[in-house]
């Protein structure tokens, strides 16, 4: 197999370390490197990973480094093509994404500028919470055109999504399609026109109060797993989606997924991002992609956009 290109890892958490592996055991990359700023966190989880190459039957290797608030240690991240932003405070139970922002909001900055030095030709993935408002921060800190700032949501949701109605219904997950657009969190729109079972329309499965309930365990699934575990929150779903936007880019693929993109004038809104589906290739956001919604899910979107858009004005003074 051919293995070209680095990828990195900021953040050497679950969430982080996972992705780390799960990129590394694609086998597609020369190297993953995974960042932390405990000392020697990154350095051991990357010997624990690369002792199960043999084991897994993958050459890619993985490279830990600590790094300082000073900036020490990025030039680890030199030269690499993507860049998966997982740094950042987890939830704890009772807390909201937003409760998170202002701690959130210092560590990105520091980030984001040690990416644009080191790394100042990748593409950039967020994952850190408030999802929308970390990556629009990441996008001002960085200066990066905006199609080289992504943000991972809609994936994650979408996946949640397609579970429920799968445990719901008791089929195969695969025979689920789902999509979620607008934010994550709150105003998170379920698209239900474009959800089927097998090509059978949802509506036609399931009442519309069942899905409701669903789109509201959806809207708070993050809540409900992080109340579940007490301590940290969820990280094999959102680094699967992670790890998957990331292969799009190395690979070029041009896969339509939803995700946390920059509109300019889709749907008739701008300046924001917003969760909608795009192309993903090897320059991040390669075209959004206008997905047909009713009159109904156009309202809600617009909704989002507005609630986005408003709380990302404010992050740039954060």
């Amino acid at each position: 197999m051919s293995r070209s290109g680095k990828v990195a890892v900021i953040g050497a958490g679950f969430y982080g370390s996972t992705t780390a592996l799960r990129l590394a055991e694609y086998d597609i990359f020369e190297t993953v490197v995974l960042t932390d700023v405990l000392d020697g966190k990154a350095e051991g989880l990357a010997l624990d990973m690369n002792q199960s190459r043999w084991i897994e039957g993958f050459e890619t290797k993985i490279v830990g480094q600590t790094t300082g608030i000073d900036g020490t240690g990025y030039e680890a991240i030199a030269g690499s093509e993507i860049v998966i932003i997982t740094a950042g405070m987890p939830r704890k139970p009772g807390m909201s994404r937003m409760d998170l922002i202002e701690t959130n909001a210092k560590i990105m900055r520091g980030v984001a500028e040690n990416i644009a030095k080191y790394a100042p030709n990748c593409v950039i993935i967020n994952v850190a919470n408030p999802l929308d408002e970390m990556t629009a921060l990441a996008q001002i800190v960085s200066e990066f055109p905006y199609n080289r700032v992504i943000g991972q949501a809609g994936m994650l949701d979408t996946a949640r999504f397609s579970h429920f109605v799968a445990e719901e219904l008791q089929v195969p997950v695969s025979s689920v399609t789902t999509l979620t657009l607008g934010s994550h969190g709150d105003t998170m729109v379920p698209v239900a026109s474009a959800c089927s079972v097998d090509g059978k329309p949802l509506s036609e499965i399931l009442s519309q109060e069942k899905i409701d309930e669903l789109v509201e365990r959806t809207r708070n699934g993050g809540a409900e797993i992080v109340a579940l575990l007490k301590t940290g929150s969820a990280y094999y779903a959102p680094s699967a989606a992670a790890a998957r936007m990331a292969r799009a880019v190395h690979e070029d693929s041009g896969k339509v997924m939803p995700v946390c993109a920059w509109v300019d004038g889709e749907y008739g809104l701008s300046g924001a991002y917003l969760g909608v589906e795009a192309e993903i290739g090897n320059t991040g956001i390669k075209k959004v992609v206008e997905t047909p919604l009713t009159d109904s899910e156009k309202a809600l979107l617009a909704e989002a956009y507005v609630a986005v858009k408003a709380k990302q004005a404010d992050v740039q003074a954060l």
